[in-house]
């Protein structure tokens, strides 16, 4: 991807990505695993400065643990404008263990969509928030004949 704006697109403030960061509560964990690049859904929420999220034992409790370097990226759109943002964090995750700390955050509104034991919470501290505000592109400025030709069985 390039670094490049467009006039198009803008760049969120510092302050505009927490703000945005707030009004959803799902976004995409990327973590290395087993030394491949993986991605994982989560419920999130700021707290602080950082994004905490739960889960239980697994893929990605062991990737997202031990100051492991991690980044979280969350959007949006406003149906009414047809302005989309997109803000990504990087910084790294360490499982809340502290009784103190686990107290605390238990207290926040955290609410995975996915049923099962979700003891683990896991806050990110970031090193960097970045956004971009846009305006979503109508469909057919993308539309080809190709666009509707059959898929392959591999798709």
């Amino acid at each position: 991807m390039s670094n490049e704006s467009s006039p198009d697109v803008q760049n969120l403030e510092h302050h505009e990505c927490w703000a945005m960061l707030r009004t959803v509560s799902v976004g995409r964990l990327a973590v290395m695993a087993d030394g491949r690049p993986d991605i994982f859904p989560i419920n999130y929420t700021v707290d602080g400065g950082t994004v905490v999220f739960r889960t239980g034992q697994g893929t990605k409790l062991s990737a997202a643990s031990g100051d492991a370097a991690v980044a979280v990226e969350a959007d949006g759109v406003d149906p009414e404008s047809g302005l989309a943002w997109s803000v990504v964090v990087k910084g790294t995750a360490e499982v809340v263990k502290r009784a103190e700390d686990v107290l605390d955050t238990s207290r926040l509104y955290l609410f995975p969509w996915q049923a099962g034991r979700k003891d683990a919470f896991v806050r990110i501290t970031p090193d960097s928030v970045t956004g971009r505000r846009f305006q979503v592109t109508e469909p057919m400025t993308w539309w080809t004949q190709i666009s509707s030709s059959a898929k392959s069985a591999h798709e």
